[in-house]
């Protein structure tokens, strides 16, 4: 099979890498991929035409499907979801892997996923939507906090804002409201219930009503340790986790993800790819706080590594074809660490060498994924916040870390910055 990844970041690499040990995959194609996955896919020169553009074209992705005659296209990031490549493909008789447009509205519109949530009284969060600032200002008084802030449309995984006080709460109103801090995306914004518990991560492939479903995931969205600074597109994860119980993971399955995806049934959405939900375990059960469309990041590079069967087997549940066979998972645990950039997630400089990768690698069971990485002048330097994701398996979470800090510690470059916690939850967990 020829396959077709779109996307360049460390997810997208993550998903390259894995699909390059298939033994039914004979070319791989990256639009545009990354300096990582140049190694394994021919990275295809992808403008990001589409992306944003109003209104969104894709069809110049469906015309290079077509002539490098592309056997399966899988879609990496969110925003070409929710602006509906996937039904340009489909209107060429391409095949995909994600959602079509109506069904990726679940990650696209908060509004529209937690009107589905309540009508089908899957567990989420009391909820109000605006369109009007004043009202909205108006329901925060009367309200009070603590509660969570969130732009309706897609933000770049920053637009929801927790605010403990109403201080906090109206001036995020004002952003998204009246200065427009996340574009478009915050004409509409959704005013919910503040949650207290863990929060985790829910990962399935999912084909209408049917589903795979992957580890369980908990992520670190901070900056710094302890879960203090600001929130970021992701610090690290780790999977397995130890502390959720049988019980738990049923009702998640049960009343998250099956009930999700009869709700979009019954509205007439035939639901295909990644349901990728964010969870809080409160005292009350597991409680949705927001449904994704795609694979997580850095969900997807931990995942990569504990995973044993091929991966486009994988894939190939979300299209009826159930080729998987015995345990997905290689026994133990698997742990990604994020290396980011100096001054992230708020200004930081770009172009600046890193070193240390190849020695990294050379480590037993440990990758390095890229995620915000160029070439300058020969030189693998800096191009992004979070830069690459340090990814590590081992028999036991403790020796999954050990290694991903181990490997951390050979790669360099100035600025580098990575939390020292991550796994903390699971690694105090009585099991």
């Amino acid at each position: 099979m020829r396959v077709l990844v779109i996307g360049s970041g460390a997810r997208e690499h993550a998903l390259v890498w894995k699909l390059a040990q298939s033994s039914r995959v004979s070319r791989l194609y990256a639009a545009p991929g990354n300096p990582g996955m140049a190694a394994y896919a021919e990275c295809v020169p992808y403008d990001g035409r589409g992306a944003g553009s109003s209104p969104p074209d894709y069809q110049h992705l469906a015309d290079f499907a077509e002539r490098a005659a592309i056997d399966l296209t899988v879609i990496g990031p969110e925003v070409p979801l929710v602006e509906g490549v996937v039904d340009v493909f489909q209107r060429r008789g391409l095949r995909t892997f994600g959602p079509n447009q109506a069904g990726a509205a679940l990650e696209g519109s908060k509004a529209f996923a937690k009107e589905l949530m309540t009508s089908a009284g899957i567990p989420t969060a009391l909820h109000r939507t605006f369109t009007d600032y004043q009202e909205a200002r108006s329901y925060l008084e009367q309200h009070g906090a603590p509660v969570v802030v969130k732009a309706d449309g897609n933000a770049a995984g920053k637009g929801a804002i927790v605010a403990l006080d109403i201080a906090t709460a109206q001036d995020a109103v004002r952003q998204m409201m009246v200065e427009h801090t996340f574009g478009a995306a915050g004409d509409v914004v959704v005013i919910e219930d503040y949650l207290q518990g863990d929060e985790i991560g829910s990962t399935a492939i999912c084909n209408g009503t049917d589903y795979l479903p992957l580890t369980l995931t908990q992520d670190h969205k901070r900056a710094l340790d302890h879960d203090q600074g600001l929130n970021t597109g992701g610090m690290g994860v780790f999977t397995p986790l130890p502390f959720v119980s049988a019980e738990q993971e049923r009702q998640i399955r049960e009343r998250i993800i099956s009930a999700t995806l009869l709700a979009l049934k019954a509205r007439g959405i035939h639901f295909t790819g990644v349901l990728y939900s964010n969870i809080m375990l409160t005292e009350r059960g597991p409680m949705v706080l927001e449904h994704n469309t795609r694979f997580g990041d850095p969900e997807t590079q931990a995942f990569m590594l504990l995973l044993r069967e091929d991966l486009l087997n994988v894939l190939d549940y979300a299209a009826g074809t159930k080729t998987v066979a015995g345990d997905l998972w290689y026994p133990g645990s698997a742990i990604s660490l994020t290396l980011a950039s100096g001054g992230y997630p708020g200004k930081y400089r770009s172009g600046i060498p890193i070193t240390g990768i190849e020695e990294a690698n050379r480590l037993e069971g440990v990758q390095v994924f890229h995620a915000g990485t160029a070439m300058q002048d020969g030189r693998l330097v800096t191009a992004g916040g979070r830069v690459l994701s340090v990814v590590a398996r081992g028999a036991t979470l403790q020796e999954a870390v050990a290694k991903a800090y181990e490997a951390a510690a050979r790669i360099s470059f100035e600025g580098m910055h990575y939390r020292r916690d991550i796994a903390h939850r699971g690694l105090s967990a009585k099991v």
